[in-house]
């Protein structure tokens, strides 16, 4: 370690076993909680489970253990060692008995009386109440243990509703992923609390941790927690597995489970997987616990919940049967009819969960609703509830949600195939009782042409809602029918939905927007179509893009006497004496509303005259918001340009295309959009898997945008011929961060939640090189021309060369969320920690050059900029802590020159051209704020002709 806080790292080294003679067995996970995975298990990780577990449940000769799970399922393995390690039987059966609740019963009770029995908690809701109680747990029971594991364990009550009252059989909570193979908690439910109607004991925790297990819970920036929310981690010295082509074991390595929880009092009070973790209308929505709520309605016999497309919330309800007959196979009775194809003769036979719903089950519907209704808040009721027969099982007896929503894509499919628009009269008539359906409005209610869907009672998610159902009933999408829904009528819906459903779309044609109220009354409107000499000269004028971290690329104009004048008024944006000293100071310049808060960075267009002798150069501001809406606004006047709103919330910072027309920006929804940079209309749109946060990285010789997706890839894209060139898995974990291309030796570099450092070849997206942490990057990798750096979630500012080789990392005393930002001679790099410091390092080997300290978190990435534009000699930073500050700091030593408040957090990084600096914040709005100094060097400024520049990085 050197004396400024780096680490020079040798060969890393790593316990390796000789071969694989010591693993126990080899098995597939299912994919059902991630990425499926090869987990091969050494003798020494599974055996502590085995002995802990045969102890707690003191097993004897005389027990019989169910074999419940598939040899595919690592519980599996524990059943049987369980058995045979103790002289115990083991009752295994075959499986179509499995799919029939009344046999296995009476096998498992009557003819063999099980003693052990470890399941899901879905595999038992398929015996249903009625036999629970009367049977499974009734006061005779022979089953001394039940261990319930692989979902989340029902509540309490949930458990009390099972049970008969004398019954004495020892119920266990049990918790473990297979990655780590297989159980790493347990917890005896105290027979109290089984006994008890206390209303405050309402979950049930996940427990001690088994022998040679080590279990932590760590919050979203890595560090150990006792108390609060936070992610699983499991690990042990022999815990240990080797997953796909690892061929080391490293003792006390810990797996991230994916699975979060509450710590309380030492206890784990599980929450769910981060994917069941949603936001709707701003709120946090746990998708477990408004299962287990679902399910203590007392028709409510089983209940699965889940998110259909990112957007809709459905849940698929069991209800209880009046006679307690339930039907034979909950295999069958569903997935079957999802599965197989239909003939006619089945067609009048299908059960309500595929064909048009029943007058029934519409009224069961109906009533549930209203039930949740008084118990739930609006955001947190299911906008769909279906009534099914059963539910959907894996092989591994966990509830299969992609049967599930292939149950209500079929009868989606089947309510809309009525009512499928051949003309305008059939579309008017769909598109209104689509609008009545999402609305809640009686089917007699006529809709006026002139109703608007907000003053009409509609909100922000009912409109998303209504989008999908559109597209859905007509076949075809539009990325602008969205917006046509927020700021127009049912007429121009109407119209606008003919036009795409009714009329063949023409190939690379732009579909356009009617003109519709803007929610600005003093927005201009979008500009009208230039002429082709117009469009011409607009191809040949020079433009720079300024960016967060001080990123600045430039486009020259084809003559050289104009690139010598670009030059000179580019970078500094406002020519001005640089006077060497001054008091600087920053003055709010304009805002602009968003109506949402603002995470996104700016990005700056800053367009030259074509002619040298001109001087009407402009500069635009783009930037998004949570609020669906990306502005452009003019840097100078903060006047509203043009104004577009989008599929969903845009955290992503927008990129400005090789030809300086297009802008790019990623969106909650998924699709990366290209807008006209002039008038703000879609140009092109292309979807990923899931949302894109990522910033997209240009190529200014191809052309090519590349971006990441929370899907885990990258994508090259190339809008010029509108198609996706290439694109690469990251070796798991979501793209958050931003890619950055090195065009120069023609290499992309990507990082991925997944802990996954990745260089790319930029022309074909092949792995050059990888590198991977135990941890996420959210920062994102920037380049010098022989390094590669980035910060981590461990708290470490992280340096490679360019053929991957680590160099030296530089420990901070926080997470690293802040993407670096170097210096125009690129011996420094400055980055921000959560320790609320903003860190200035040698390049060259790690060691600290100066630290400042804010007030708060320093999220975003610094901006290293000239200061001649301000005034001031030398290199300036400008960097943002989240509790609402900007900082205006000298580049040499970090002596703070001025400070300046904003009215709420920031986690937007700002950009700085000339004396503006602009960023947003989470009060809703964009800021740019004036950099100015003492009256004497303003007036100095004012009558320069000529001078150094204000972005020279």
């Amino acid at each position: 370690m050197t004396a400024g806080g780096a680490v020079h790292l040798g060969p890393s080294v790593a316990l390796s076993e000789a071969g694989h003679r010591d693993l126990a067995y080899v098995l597939h996970t299912s994919g059902t909680t991630g990425l499926p995975k090869i987990v091969k298990v050494p003798h020494k990780c599974i055996l502590p489970n085995i002995l802990h577990l045969r102890s707690l449940f003191e097993m004897r000769a005389d027990d019989v253990v169910f074999l419940a799970s598939p040899l595919t399922f690592d519980p599996s393995v524990v059943d049987m060692f369980l058995a045979l390690s103790s002289g115990a039987q083991l009752l295994i059966v075959p499986a179509v008995i499995k799919k029939k609740p009344r046999q296995l019963v009476h096998i498992l009770f009557k003819a063999h009386k099980t003693t052990i029995l470890q399941v899901t908690p879905a595999l038992l809701v398929q015996f249903g109440r009625h036999i629970l109680k009367e049977e499974v747990l009734s006061s005779g029971s022979s089953l001394r243990v039940l261990a319930l594991g692989g979902e989340a364990c029902p509540s309490p009550s949930l458990l009390r509703s099972w049970r008969d009252k004398d019954n004495k059989t020892h119920i266990y909570n049990i918790y473990g992923i297979t990655e780590v193979s297989c159980w790493a908690c347990i917890y005896k439910i105290p027979e109290f609390v089984l006994q008890s109607g206390d209303p405050s004991v309402t979950f049930v925790p996940l427990g001690a941790p088994l022998m040679d297990t080590v279990v932590e819970v760590r919050d979203e920036h890595g560090c150990i927690i006792t108390e609060g929310e936070g992610q699983v981690f499991i690990g042990g010295e022999d815990r240990v597995c080797l997953l796909d082509d690892e061929d080391a074991l490293i003792p006390w390595k810990m797996r991230a489970t994916g699975d979060w929880v509450k710590v309380t009092d030492t206890q784990l009070c599980f929450l769910g997987r981060k994917d069941r973790l949603i936001k709707r209308h701003g709120k946090r929505v746990n998708l477990d616990s408004l299962q287990q709520l679902i399910l203590s309605l007392p028709m409510v016999e089983a209940c699965a919940v889940g998110l259909y497309g990112g957007l809709r919330l459905l849940s698929f309800v069991v209800v209880s049967a009046c006679d307690d007959q339930r039907p034979a196979s909950p295999l069958t009775s569903t997935r079957e009819h999802v599965e197989q194809p239909i003939t006619g003769e089945q067609q009048e036979d299908l059960s309500p969960s595929v064909n048009e719903m029943s007058g029934t089950d519409r009224d069961l519907s109906k009533l549930l609703r209203s039930q949740l209704s008084l118990r739930l808040p609006s955001y947190s009721v299911p906008d769909t509830l279906l009534v099914v027969p059963d539910l959907c099982m894996t092989p591994h007896g966990k509830t299969d949600m992609e049967a599930l929503m292939k149950i209500y894509e079929s009868q989606r499919r089947c309510l809309l195939s009525a009512s499928s628009p051949a003309d305008i009269t059939k579309l008017k008539e769909m598109l209104q009782s689509l609008w009545q359906e999402t609305l809640g409005l009686p089917e007699d209610v006529i809709v006026d042409p002139d109703s608007n869907f907000f003053l009409s009672g509609g909100d922000s998610l009912k409109a998303l809602h209504l989008c999908e159902d559109i597209v859905t009933a007509v076949g075809s999408t539009s990325p602008e029918l969205l917006e046509v829904i927020f700021n127009g009528t049912f007429s121009d819906i109407l119209h606008h939905v003919a036009g795409a459903a009714l009329t063949p779309p023409l190939k690379n044609s732009p579909s356009s927007l009617p003109e519709v109220k803007k929610r600005h009354a003093n927005a201009s409107p979008p500009m009208a179509a230039k002429r082709r000499s117009t469009a011409a000269a607009e191809e040949e004028r020079p433009f720079k893009v300024i960016s967060r971290a001080g990123h600045v690329s430039e486009v020259k104009m084809k003559h050289l006497e104009t690139i010598s004048n670009f030059r000179t008024r580019a970078l500094g944006g406002e020519s001005c004496r640089d006077t060497g000293g001054g008091d600087l100071s920053l003055k709010q310049s304009w805002s602009s509303d968003t109506g949402r808060c603002v995470d996104a960075s700016p990005v700056l267009l800053v367009q030259e005259p074509t002619d040298q002798r001109s001087h009407d150069s402009k500069t635009t501001v783009f930037i998004g918001s949570h609020s669906h809406r990306i502005q452009a606004l003019d840097l100078t006047t903060g006047s509203l340009l043009w104004e577009r709103v989008l599929g969903d919330r845009i955290e992503a910072s927008a990129a400005v295309s090789h030809c300086g027309r297009l802008v790019v920006v990623g969106c909650y929804d998924g699709w990366v959009y290209f807008l006209c940079a002039a008038s703000g209309k879609t140009r092109w749109t292309f979807e990923t898997g899931d949302a894109v946060k990522s910033c997209p990285a240009v190529d200014r010789l191809t052309g090519l945008v590349m971006v990441g997706s929370h899907d885990g890839h990258v994508y090259a894209l190339d809008p010029q011929v509108e198609q996706c060139v290439w694109r690469r898995h990251c070796g798991g974990g979501a793209v958050f961060s931003s890619p950055y291309l090195q065009s120069s030796v023609r290499q992309l570099y990507v990082a991925s939640l997944g802990g996954h450092l990745l260089c790319l070849d930029a022309d074909s997206g092949d792995i050059l090189w990888s590198y991977s942490r135990d941890v996420p990057f959210f920062s994102s990798p920037n380049v010098t021309s022989a390094h590669v750096l980035i910060g981590s979630v461990d708290g470490n500012i992280c340096c490679f060369t360019n053929a991957g080789k680590l160099v030296w990392q530089f420990l901070t005393k926080g997470a690293v969320f802040s993407s670096p930002c170097i210096t125009s001679d690129q011996q420094r790099v400055l980055c921000g920690s959560h320790d609320g410091c903003l860190y200035c390092v040698n390049c060259a080997d790690g060691s600290l050059v100066w630290t400042f300290r804010t007030t708060g978190k320093v999220y975003s990435s610094p901006c290293v900029f000239d200061g001649a534009a301000a005034g001031r000699s030398g290199m300036l930073v400008a960097v943002a802590s989240t509790d609402g500050t900007l900082w205006i700091l000298d580049g040499h030593d970090g002596k703070m020159l001025s400070s300046f408040t904003l009215p709420g957090e920031l986690f937007s990084s700002p950009v700085v051209w000339g004396r503006s600096l602009v960023v947003g914040c989470r009060n809703d709005s964009v800021y740019c704020l004036k950099l100015t100094v003492d009256e004497d060097n303003i007036s100095s400024c004012n009558s320069c002709q000529s001078g150094a520049s204000g972005n020279k990085t």
